[in-house]
């Protein structure tokens, strides 16, 4: 049987995901691109660019990159409803930039692998798929990490585990909507930074930081926009 507790050792707040974020070469393009193919309003910010999400639906922010050198650690999945539809967001998403991506992939798998304008990974997924099932059109935020990093998450933003087996888990918001999934610690662990990370919101972000530093989060540093902090895989995000 799947376990599905969470830690409950630091209890009383938590964070709201506001996005999440790419480190981009053009955000203002890139920012574009997705919001076409997902159908969501792209709002300017002085760093780049937000398309928000609501209540269900994860947002995603897009800011000027500082280097080139950096790991990507999650990707995106898009659901379908039919196979019909399927090839539509797959073919909107190719005439907006996007190019077919070879990960590996098997033929008969139904998934299909793209990479946006600069190379962020994303998958459209076939219609008929029960864990996504329900989850919108963002149906799935797939990241790297272990159970530790899925539970610690589950606890910082009080979504509850949806899913745990083995080294992989998924929460989602009591609401419903987007997953976000853990699909295992990597092989070869990465030691650049992010090129992608959590945005969070807090009311009170010392408060929140020392929380989070207690469910086994480490503190990076003050920042402009934020605290940066990485979580127990060494993945990095901000609280502001």
């Amino acid at each position: 049987m799947p376990r599905l507790e969470a830690r409950s050792s630091v209890r009383g707040m938590s964070s709201r995901l506001v996005a999440v974020t790419y480190d981009a070469q053009d955000p203002a393009a890139l920012a574009e691109f997705w919001g076409k193919l997902l159908g969501r309003e792209v709002v300017p910010e002085d760093a780049g660019a937000l398309l928000p999400g609501d209540d269900t639906q994860v947002g995603l922010r897009f800011v000027a990159a500082t280097t080139d050198v950096r790991a990507a650690t999650l990707h995106l999945h898009l659901t379908s409803t039919t196979q019909d539809d399927q090839q539509r967001t797959v073919e909107t998403a190719l005439g907006l930039g996007a190019r077919h991506l070879d990960v590996g992939q098997l033929p008969e798998e139904g998934h299909v692998v793209l990479a946006d304008p600069e190379g962020n990974a994303f998958c459209v997924i076939e219609s008929g798929n029960g864990f996504l099932a329900g989850c919108g059109f963002l149906g799935e935020v797939a990241c790297d990490g272990g159970r530790d990093v899925g539970v610690f998450w589950s606890e910082a933003l009080g979504w509850p585990l949806v899913w745990d087996q083995d080294d992989e888990t998924a929460i989602q918001s009591p609401r419903g909507g987007t997953k976000v999934a853990w699909g295992g610690a990597p092989d070869s662990p990465e030691t650049r930074r992010d090129r992608q990370r959590f945005d969070l919101a807090a009311a009170d972000v010392t408060a929140e930081v020392d929380r989070l530093v207690a469910l086994g989060a480490t503190r990076l540093g003050d920042r402009d926009d934020g605290v940066e902090l990485a979580d127990p895989g060494g993945h990095e995000f901000v609280v502001a």
